[in-house]
């Protein structure tokens, strides 16, 4: 007796019903995944975004490109091309434009972590990510130290600046120090007239010899 096409689609739905389900976790665990270190780079660089020098938030600006790709995630990838061509730009050699520099690169970091955020699902604004964060006065010198020695160091390993020395003292022995002071009062007396300089006077005889 022919099934009907009722008992046809049941019995393929009993058959490929383990199958459809692992396919469903997996796909279910490459998106966990996928989501998971989006969700990593997301949280790194707003727990660092007030140490923007530090390897984590370093690393997870250059995972962008890698992890956050698509149609989707358009916002993000041309948030962070501009913040990338912003960082490139640095005016080490203009001291006046820094500043200008620096407060240029706290919005550009702000509106790429805003597209980030939103595509993840997160609701922040402007303000909270530009000033919603606690960062130590300590921690802020300690990096600008930071910055600066390793300045210095590439200036001196380059040849562009010397390094500076003071010297205070000479190691000597008292021994020679002894010596140097008996020399110096020896002459001392000499030049005042105090001392004799001993001279021996000798006469040759017509041979040749000494009398």
């Amino acid at each position: 007796m022919p099934m009907k096409l009722a008992e046809v689609l049941t019995v393929l739905a009993v058959l490929l019903a383990p199958v459809v389900a692992v396919q469903v976790q997996k796909w279910l665990e490459l998106f966990r995944e996928d989501r998971a270190r989006k969700l990593w780079i997301f949280k790194t660089l707003m727990a660092t975004r007030a140490a923007t020098v530090s390897p984590e938030h370093v690393q997870a600006l250059n995972m962008i490109d890698l992890e956050f790709r698509g149609t989707r995630y358009r916002p993000v990838t041309a948030a962070w091309k501009t913040y990338l061509d912003h960082l490139n730009s640095y005016p080490k050699d203009d001291e006046k434009r820094q500043p200008v520099w620096g407060e240029r690169r706290v919005d550009l970091l702000a509106a790429l972590l805003l597209a980030m955020g939103q595509a993840l699902g997160y609701e922040f604004d402007d303000v909270h990510v530009k000033k919603g964060i606690y960062a130590p006065e300590a921690h802020g010198r300690l990096e600008v130290e930071n910055m600066l020695i390793r300045r210095g160091l590439l200036r001196i390993l380059y040849g562009d600046a010397d390094l500076k020395m003071k010297v205070t003292s000479f190691p000597v022995s008292n021994e020679s120090l002894a010596e140097q002071k008996a020399l110096r009062d020896a002459i001392q007396q000499l030049l005042d007239g105090k001392r004799s300089l001993p001279v021996a006077v000798s006469k040759k005889d017509d041979a040749g010899g000494n009398t």
